[in-house]
Parts: C-alpha cells; sequence; structure tokens
C-alpha cells in the first residue's frame, strides 16, 4: 500500500464571504491539506474569521514570511487579485486565486511569467468541474455517450445581486458583471468538456446605467454600472464544436438550459457549473440503420430512440470549494500536472476579454492562448482522496 503523501500546510488571505467554503472545502482534504493561518487587510475581520475557524491570525506581510506555508489562497476582491498573486509568488510560494486569475489579459500573463520564473504553481479557480456533476458528464463524453460533439449551448440569467448581496457595487465595476463573475464557471466547464477554443465572436451591452440596491444593508443606493450586463457569445473550440454562451444580470426569469452539449448520437444535460453535484442527464439516439438510395441520396432507416435518462454520479458530489487546492497539493507532492491550472485560467480569461474586443470591434477574435484539457479525475476515489 502507498504511503500517504505528507501534508501541504496552506493559507488564506482574504477572509469575506467565500472563506468558510474553502474551510470547508479544504477541511474534506484533510489528508493532505493543512489549514493553518489567515490574514486580511482588516485585521479584526481575520481575527474574528481565525477564532470561528481554529487558524492562527496572521498579517499578509508575516502569512507571506511564514516558510512552513507552502501554497497561499487569494480570496480577495477580482481587482486586485493579480497584485496579491504577484505578492505570493514573489514570496516563493505557489498561488492559488479565487476566480477570474485577474482582469485584463497582461495581468494573467504577468502571473504566469512570474511563477515560471520564480518555479511555482499557479491554480485558480473555479474548482467546480472537479465536482461529481461535470466530471461524470466528462465520463459521459469521453465514453461516446452522444458521439461526437458537435454543438454546446451555456446560459447564466438573472437579475443582478443588488437585490440580496450585501457588497453588490464590485459586481459592476471593471472586473465585474455577469461575465467576469460568473462566466468562468461556465467557459470553464466548457472547456473541461470540450478542450480549447480557438475563436470568439460577441455582442455586449450595458442594458442600465445604473442599478438600485434593495438588499438590507444598501437598500436605495444607486450603483453606477461600469460593465456589460447582458453578453451574448460564440466559441469556436479547436475539436470543431461550436458552443453558444449568454451571460446577464438583465433577465428577470427564465426557462434556459445551464449547459447541453448536443453530438453525433444524443445529447448531455450538464448540472449547474456553479455547483459540485448533479443531476447529469442523457438523451441517446441508438441502432441507427441507413441504406444508401440507388444513384445516392439516402432512404429513411430505423432508428431507436431513448428519451432523458437521470445518469448515476461516478464521482464524488459531497466535494466543494478547496478541491481545486487540493488537486494541486496532491500534484506538488507527485510532480503530476494539476488540473485547476493557471493555464486554463489564464485562457478563460483571454476568451472573456475576447468576448468584450469583439463586441467593440464588431468581429471576430482569434485566441492567442491554448491550454491542455484537463485530465478528467480517476474513478474509485476513496473519499477525500484525488489520487490512486
Amino acid at each position: 500500500m502507498a504511503s500517504k503523501p505528507e501534508k501541504v500546510k496552506v493559507g488564506i488571505i482574504g477572509c469575506g464571504s467565500i472563506a468558510p467554503a474553502y474551510v470547508r472545502g479544504c477541511t474534506f482534504f484533510s489528508s493532505i491539506l493543512e489549514l493553518a493561518a489567515c490574514a486580511d487587510i482588516d485585521l479584526a475581520r481575520a481575527q474574528d474569521f481565525a477564532l470561528e475557524h481554529d487558524l492562527k491570525t496572521y498579517s499578509v506581510d508575516d502569512l507571506l514570511a511564514d516558510p512552513d506555508i507552502q501554497i497561499v489562497i487569494n480570496l480577495t476582491v477580482p481587482k486586485v487579485h493579480a497584485e496579491v498573486s504577484l505578492n505570493i509568488i514573489a514570496a516563493g510560494k505557489h498561488a492559488y486565486s479565487e476566480k477570474p486569475l485577474g482582469v485584463t489579459r497582461e495581468e494573467g500573463q504577468q502571473i504566469l511569467a512570474a511563477a515560471e520564473k520564480a518555479g511555482v504553481r499557479v491554480g485558480c479557480a473555479p474548482d467546480t468541474f472537479l465536482g461529481g456533476g461535470i466530471q461524470t458528464s466528462r465520463k459521459v463524453l469521453d465514453d461516446g455517450w452522444i458521439g461526437e460533439p458537435v454543438a454546446a449551448v451555456a446560459f447564466f440569467a438573472e437579475h443582478g445581486p443588488e437585490a440580496w448581496h450585501q457588497n453588490p457595487h464590485f459586481f459592476y465595476q471593471f472586473g465585474g458583471g455577469p461575465l467576469f463573475d460568473l462566466g468562468p464557471y461556465y467557459l470553464t466547464a466548457l472547456v473541461s468538456l470540450l478542450g480549447p477554443v480557438k475563436r470568439v465572436m460577441c455582442s455586449a451591452r450595458i442594458s442600465f446605467p445604473e442599478r438600485i440596491a434593495t438588499s438590507e444593508t444598501w437598500f436605495g443606493e444607486r450603483i453606477p454600472v461600469e460593465v456589460p450586463t447582458h453578453v451574448s457569445g460564440t466559441l469556436e473550440f479547436v475539436s470543431g464544436a461550436v458552443a453558444t454562451v449568454i451571460t446577464s444580470f438583465d433577465i428577470w426569469a427564465d426557462t434556459l438550459p445551464r449547459i447541453e452539449l448536443y453530438g453525433a448520437d444524443g445529447s448531455l444535460s450538464v448540472p449547474d457549473p456553479n455547483a459540485f453535484r448533479g443531476p447529469v442527464r442523457v438523451w441517446q439516439v441508438k441502432n441507427q440503420e441507413f441504406q444508401r438510395r440507388e444513384g445516392g441520396g439516402w432512404h429513411e432507416g430505423s432508428w431507436h430512440q431513448v428519451g432523458w435518462q437521470d445518469v448515476p454520479l461516478t464521482h464524488d458530489p459531497q466535494v466543494s470549494r478547496g478541491i481545486g487546492v487540493a488537486d494541486l497539493a496532491y500534484a506538488l507532492r507527485s510532480g503530476r500536472p494539476h488540473r485547476a491550472s493557471g493555464a486554463l485560467a489564464f485562457h478563460v480569461l483571454d476568451i472573456m476579454q475576447s468576448f468584450y474586443e469583439s463586441s467593440e470591434r464588431g468581429q471576430a477574435i482569434a485566441l492567442t492562448s491554448q491550454c491542455d484539457q484537463p485530465a478528467p479525475l480517476p474513478l474509485g476515489l476513496l473519499q477525500g482522496t484525488l489520487d490512486e
């Protein structure tokens, strides 16, 4: 029996609303991760968070100076993701950032270049594609249940977070909007299922110049809008598949699917990419038998349609945010590539910025970035582990 890998010590910078989910997720992988400390520019908030979760409180500088901490999780607001990640890398530590990797293509390039020079790794959310739902979808796709993928759709549609979020302003500032906030979940899921993208087209708009908050904290506050709130794009994948993507904060109600893939032999319904669970559903055509007419053409053959059916999950649905950090830790111990990688996150960032550029220029944009399709998780993993 293989020996257990040595634990990797982890620190968190940024103790805001997403941080508790990372604590829960990292604790699930306690066989490889030791979550040790936290820091925040608001020291009191860090102290409260540390007390609640039994962590050590640091200043940001002291956390980065701790020689025992190997991975630092960057949970700051998007507009400072790059600055904080670059500081983590400069300290000689592996950086795992909340999405997006940066708010511009140039920021992403700086992060990857700095990490390569320093000999450290970069990881980035979302890691939801490593959950049971999308990993099951990947297994269905790889096993040929719907045949060769030819098309896909992905839709995120709601009427913005100002009705419920306690800090809605940054959603409408540079680096926010539905594309940069929720788009990474959908785009990362599509790349994990279909591989990298080679070209995009897009139309985007700011539908309303300001939003009015109705959450308890900011009720009646007028929020100026700096970024597009409705983005409609098309992706052309290296594989040849074509996807339609809509992300919007301008839609009150809809009946759209989250993600669907369409293949030569059927269709695949992929669950919400902002979660780790199912359901996964498949619709198939089987026993196709067509005969060629004399002189060319086709006459009607026979086929058997199998309606929509639920697929039992092949991977653990109990994982949560932090599985990408755990996968990075296992990769550090074994030397293999990690899945929620900086290259994947940069490719998604490139897609998003290219969407905006396509809308502004009125033309298709060829991507300059590429990434490897992340390897699927193995089957039969013990709960709380990621390596066989």
